[in-house]
């Protein structure tokens, strides 16, 4: 009951209240035997007792029937009573040992989303064609790690969604796997992609001279060939009304990418690892690698060809 009171919780208030009503039961029943032995039901008089025992009752056949004994009330057992209070306030400690397991749990901290996973997903003809190619589930699983907000310098926030899907390259008409997962948190969004085509890292960083990138940092990754650029994301209104259409693209907020080879040898393909925020602002450099060094582990380096 003091627990009952305190946290409150009307579940072990009813097991509280369950136990005082089985403690007063008894408790009325001893006092009840008690009063019965100290005031004992008055005895017959002398004379009736004595009339009583000169004429014994006569059946009709004239037979005398014999005295039947009187079977004295049975005492309650002690050694029983005790064992019965001790079973009921075991049960009654085991089911408040169970109730926390089985009874729906009042916390209320938000849980991190999970990657939906998609085992029965046809992969498309691409990653058929690619020698050991990872899924999208596979790299939401390797992204989307407890660790990760600490990682962006958000310790405190947890996910709220991860995704992964199983995409091919724009523009290779459908040839080129490109896997990507993507997990979010309140503020900021991490997008992980595996490009499985020929272009080494040095053929990429030379387009990206040749593009809008700015920033562009070459380094090395876990011992592969690396590049860190900045870029502005997509901004794309959809109108869910009808008739009209939605307004055109527009340029979203600054994006941090880290792109590393697939393999130390630089052979061919590459992983991005995209940073952004809804406000602008992005976290160090060393968030990205960090985080590669946690997810390229799980990305299998193509097979020698």
């Amino acid at each position: 009951m003091y627990l009952a009171v305190r946290d409150p919780d009307w579940g072990v208030a009813g097991f509280g209240a369950v136990f005082l009503v089985f403690t007063a039961v008894r408790v009325h029943t001893v006092v009840r035997a008690l009063r019965a032995r100290r005031n004992p039901s008055p005895a017959p008089s002398s004379d009736a007792t004595a009339a009583a025992a000169a004429a014994p009752p006569v059946t009709a056949t004239g037979a005398v029937p014999r005295p039947v004994p009187v079977t004295p009330e049975k005492e309650p057992n002690a050694w029983g009573q005790a064992f019965a209070a001790v079973a009921v306030i075991g049960a009654l400690a085991g089911v408040l040992w169970v109730a926390p397991h089985v009874l729906p749990s009042d916390d209320t901290t938000p849980q991190a989303a999970s990657c939906p996973g998609g085992e029965n997903e046809k992969l498309p003809k691409a990653y058929q064609q690619t020698p050991r190619p990872v899924t999208g589930d596979e790299l939401c699983t390797a992204l989307n790690r407890p660790e990760l907000a600490q990682l962006l310098g958000t310790p405190g926030e947890v996910a709220t969604s991860a995704s992964g899907s199983n995409n091919t390259a724009a523009l290779t008409d459908g040839k080129v796997a490109q896997p990507e997962a993507q997990v979010a948190f309140d503020t900021y969004t991490v997008n992980v992609s595996a490009t499985y085509n020929k272009l080494t890292t040095d053929q990429y960083v030379k387009l990206m001279k040749y593009g809008d990138e700015r920033d562009i940092k070459t380094l090395s990754v876990l011992g592969r060939p690396a590049v860190l650029s900045s870029d502005h994301t997509m901004k794309i209104e959809i109108n869910l009304g009808g008739g009209t259409s939605g307004g055109p693209v527009e340029e979203g907020p600054l994006a941090r990418t880290l792109s590393v080879a697939l393999d130390r040898h630089d052979r061919g393909g590459y992983c991005e690892i995209t940073v952004w925020s809804t406000s602008g602002t992005l976290p160090n450099d060393s968030a990205l690698l960090d985080i590669a060094e946690k997810v390229l582990p799980g990305i299998p380096e193509p097979p020698v060809r």
